[in-house]
């Protein structure tokens, strides 16, 4: 268990610059002003001094931890912290006794932070409710994940869900202005200087997460020429930085589900960007060229049906030719199937028949249909009366039916009116009149 930072115990100069640089109130408490400003929810909270269980949600330097202390330093409570990654149940114990002990010694309440909570099993998560319940603890949990996928409901439904945003280049800049002059916690003692363009880079560089904003200017500053941070110096730091993109977590399936949706919306610049933002995440190309084939069918279809030829082609490239030749022609399938007619008619199609072939029942095939390769099989009528399509008018077997008899009126493809499904959808037409003739034809 740990009672304050990893850093404490260190000097204050040993201190990484990020730990060095926490606020000390929520006046100075910079971003997430959609939770902390007049009159949101969780500032009438702190006002009111009517705290409750809480878990953040947000990407890493987006001022969780830090959050979590003032919101303990405001209200007068005793403030614990574990990491998910390290504690196992007998710390959660350890942390339930202190809050006992504080409480019979000072009357004060605990709050007990957990970094990534999301790392604690099912059971663990559960040795927190009943002490959450009896107001022994009040819980504050963080996680970068989607806590509706890694907690428990049980421990959901007693805590409060706020999601935060990461920091906007203005509140980066604000924040390293603060380092640059406070002489006490950061830099202002060796008086550095830095241009406005240098400012931006490095708030550009860090991506809305306020501990990497903080870390390069530290490295910045040790590699200061005469005590000026400039462009050069700033560039060589930034260099190598990357956008946020975690494969597996949040922000790779919320990048995916970007792009499938611009392919979608007909929009191949919006397609572009979020398929460059993958690539330059360090997402594997071979992943998206997967996933580009599956828009290709789910959303083109027999529209166009060269889209699914252009999407394995670029797979196919990805795989030879590897980068970067590879992903430009993942590019070239992404706009291709942005611009291209859209259809889901055969997704919808083949939905439904999943579902027809799963409800149904164990359906016979019709005699007629049936394989007749011995002498019994042709003898009990197997294949009897089917009509070789190839021998009729047009290779059309008008009147024909091809699903079971329990089935038989039911229809699963319906062609769009766009792209290359107007002519199938012309085509089907013309079968199906051809179809009612010769039943009525039958019936007469």
């Amino acid at each position: 268990m740990q009672d304050d930072d990893l850093f404490a115990a260190q000097p204050p100069a040993d201190r990484p610059l990020a730990d060095r640089m926490r606020p000390a109130a929520i006046a100075d408490y910079l971003g997430q002003t959609h939770l902390l400003g007049d009159g949101k929810p969780l500032r009438r909270a702190i006002d009111s001094g009517r705290l409750h269980s809480m878990i953040f949600w947000g990407p890493p330097g987006t001022g969780k931890t830090t959050l979590a202390r003032l919101l303990a330093g405001q209200s007068g409570y005793d403030f614990q912290t574990l990491s998910a990654v390290l504690a196992g149940v007998k710390d959660i114990r350890a942390a339930v006794e202190r809050a006992r002990q504080v409480r019979a010694q000072s009357g004060r309440g605990s709050l007990l932070f957990i970094d990534e909570v999301h790392r604690f099993n099912k059971s663990q998560q559960d040795a927190f409710l009943p002490h959450v319940e009896d107001g022994t603890l009040l819980f504050v949990g963080a996680t970068t994940e989607n806590p509706s996928f890694e907690l428990n409901n049980a421990l959901l439904s007693r805590a409060r869900v706020y999601v935060l945003k990461p920091l906007s280049a203005e509140d980066l800049v604000v924040l390293l202005r603060r380092a640059l002059a406070d002489t006490a916690q950061g830099l202002g003692e060796r008086r550095l200087t830095i241009g406005e363009s240098a400012l931006q880079l490095l708030a550009d560089a860090a991506d809305g997460d306020a501990r990497r904003a903080l870390n390069l200017l530290e490295i910045a500053a040790d590699l200061a020429e005469d005590g000026e941070i400039g462009d050069a110096v700033v560039k060589e730091v930034a260099g190598g930085q990357v956008r946020r993109f975690d494969k597996g977590g949040e922000a790779f399936y919320d990048q995916i589900s970007a792009l499938h949706k611009s392919v979608r919306g007909s929009s191949p610049d919006g397609a572009l960007y979020w398929l460059c933002r993958m690539l330059d995440g360090g997402c594997d190309p071979l992943y998206v060229a997967r996933r580009v084939v599956r828009m290709a069918s789910e959303d083109i279809g027999n529209a166009d049906p060269r889209a699914l030829e252009v999407a394995l082609n670029a797979w196919q490239v990805q795989q030879r030719l590897g980068s970067p030749e590879g992903e430009l022609a993942i590019a070239q399938a992404v706009v291709y199937l942005a611009c291209a007619a859209k259809s889901n008619a055969i997704y919808a199609a083949f939905d439904a028949a999943m579902a027809a072939a799963r409800e149904s029942g164990s359906l016979e095939v019709p005699i007629h249909l049936r394989n007749a390769p011995t002498r019994l099989m042709k003898e009990l009528g197997h294949g009897r009366a089917y009509r070789y399509a190839h021998d009729e008018p047009g290779a059309y077997a008008a009147g024909e039916t091809y699903l079971p008899e329990d089935l038989a009126e039911q229809r699963f493809y319906r062609p769009v009116d766009r792209g290359l499904e107007i002519r199938i959808g012309e085509k089907l037409a013309q079968l199906e009149e051809l179809d009612r003739q010769a039943r009525a034809g039958d019936d007469g």
